[in-house]
């Protein structure tokens, strides 16, 4: 990736929707140059695709969590399979430190947060499980 890349990168994680005439425009390119760069950029997987970013406005109404959990060893790989099949469960991160992975939940209510959470962790491997409720959001500057 060269600065022409990340540069697409950074007008698209603003607009997702920019047409490749205005990304060219802004970035002084042929189009033919900017169709190219989004065809390697999204064979190679820099892009795995175009999305909505949803603002607070979009979010209310939904609780979010963040919750960090310790498992057994060599328990990963089955906990993420059934990670998988809980609908709440937006992303999962493996980290370094304490806990080995952290979920970012969102429910629509606290009871259903309360029953996800408790499905955590009555998950065979699941050793413990900590968990953090989203109040506001002030900074946000993920693409």
């Amino acid at each position: 990736m060269d600065d022409l890349d990340r540069n697409i990168l950074g007008l698209l994680g603003a607009d997702a929707r920019m047409s490749v005439a205005v990304l060219a425009r802004r970035l002084k390119v042929a189009r033919s140059t900017i169709q190219a760069r989004l065809e390697r950029l999204e064979t190679t997987g820099i892009i795995a695709g175009y999305t909505v970013k949803l603002g607070e406005a979009g979010r209310q109404g939904r609780l979010r969590a963040s919750v960090l959990i310790t498992i057994e060893p060599r328990a990963q790989a089955a906990i993420l399979t059934r990670l998988k099949s809980v609908a709440e469960v937006e992303r999962v991160f493996t980290t370094s430190g304490r806990f080995d992975l952290l979920l970012q939940i969102s429910a629509p209510n606290t009871q259903v947060l309360d029953q996800v959470l408790d499905e955590i962790g009555a998950m065979t491997g699941v050793r413990s499980s900590e968990s953090l409720i989203h109040l506001s959001t002030k900074i946000d500057r993920a693409i």
